[in-house]
């Protein structure tokens, strides 16, 4: 098995989308590949057919027992390493991969970890010194490893249904015509969207009331009040708990609103969308606001802190950005500009050079 690569990553999207990007463009190249997390990945065996599955013993951070659930997955998978015997692991963050990261260099098999946001996630913190390689999805702003000669820009992997958008044609806003509103706040929704958005939308002029056509993620526990304040304002809405399709809604967006998650915001940059982001406020060393600063800088979009955030001032600013099509179209190709190609080819290349380098 001396073909086999061993990814490591937390259960959560932006975990998971480039370790699969990852898993697809290495078994193109004839590796075989091993998942290795906690039991909660079983459930996502799907998206990587082919891989087999591992599974080691892991605690968040907060947890009491985390200590002693760590060290156990750090033996159970120091055990597996050595039976599989990988040319490389590679680490997505996530508090499942630290056990797997840590055992892989103890056993002195080559490693490296990708780091989604612009600034170092607690996993990727814990072993970033040890691993042999730190890819980056966006320059690292906070928490760099002491060797920055390590890091690689590789930009970050995306999913198959982005890259078919890869650069997607935009539709600027034409005078009297639609004007297309993405609303999303991640997988889970976002309460505060659900909570200023319509009330930011019923104070928009009429001119521009009646031009709105707007898709929302909700929770399912505000879906109705929402509904209820759009029809009402006699918006035309659509509404959801979750789009399966969000790359897609994407594309057709003249505007996107939306937190500032590593992997949103390399999906605006691959599909060229201006986008108005609300970094996620109680996230871990608050880690969205740098990413959206780097749309935001580069003119393709706007950064809003959430306390900030009031149904007034959203709706002047949408009535101020929607007045302007042609800057809408040039913060659009703005923000496919940042894009980085090939990302997850990059990536395996970084991989088959590490694994290479140590045979």
């Amino acid at each position: 098995m001396t073909g086999v690569i061993v990814l490591s990553a937390g259960g959560t999207g932006g975990h998971l989308f480039p370790a699969q990007a990852l898993a697809g463009e290495l078994s193109r190249r004839g590796r075989s590949i091993v998942v290795m997390t906690d039991t909660r990945f079983a459930n996502y065996a799907t998206s990587f057919p082919g891989a087999r599955i591992e599974t080691v013993s892991s605690a968040p951070f907060n947890s009491l027992a985390a200590p002693f659930k760590i060290a156990a997955g750090v033996i159970q998978a120091f055990a597996k390493l050595l039976r599989l015997k990988p040319a490389a692991v590679i680490g997505f963050g996530g508090y499942p991969s630290v056990p797997v990261m840590l055992a892989a260099s103890l056993a002195r098999i080559p490693t490296a970890i990708l780091e989604q946001n612009a600034v170092v996630g607690r996993a990727n913190r814990l072993v970033m010194n040890q691993v042999k390689r730190v890819a980056a999805a966006f320059p690292i702003a906070r928490f760099a490893p002491r060797d920055k000669t390590k890091i690689v820009l590789t930009g970050n992997p995306l999913r198959p249904e982005v890259i078919q958008l890869w650069g997607a044609p935009y539709r600027m806003p034409v005078a009297n015509g639609p004007l297309r509103l993405l609303v999303f706040g991640g997988s889970q929704g976002a309460r505060a969207f659900s909570e200023i958005v319509p009330q930011a939308i019923t104070r928009l002029p009429h001119a521009l009331k009646i031009r709105l056509q707007l898709v929302q993620q909700c929770r399912a526990e505000d879906i109705e009040t929402v509904r209820a304040i759009y029809a009402n304002a006699e918006i035309r809405a659509e509404l959801q708990p979750f789009f399966s399709d969000l790359p897609q809604r994407m594309a057709e967006a003249n505007l996107v609103i939306g937190r500032a998650g590593a992997g949103t915001v390399a999906e605006l940059m691959a599909i060229g969308r201006p986008a108005i982001l609300v970094p996620l406020p109680h996230a871990l060393d608050d880690n969205q606001t740098p990413n959206a600063e780097i749309l935001s800088r580069a003119g393709a979009g706007w950064t809003v802190s959430q306390r900030d955030l009031t149904p007034d001032s959203l709706a002047q600013m949408l009535s101020g950005i929607f007045s302007a099509p042609a800057q809408l179209a040039g913060r659009a190709a703005a923000a496919h500009a940042l894009a980085v190609p090939d990302a997850a080819g990059k990536l395996a290349d970084m991989v088959d050079s590490l694994a290479r380098n140590a045979a």
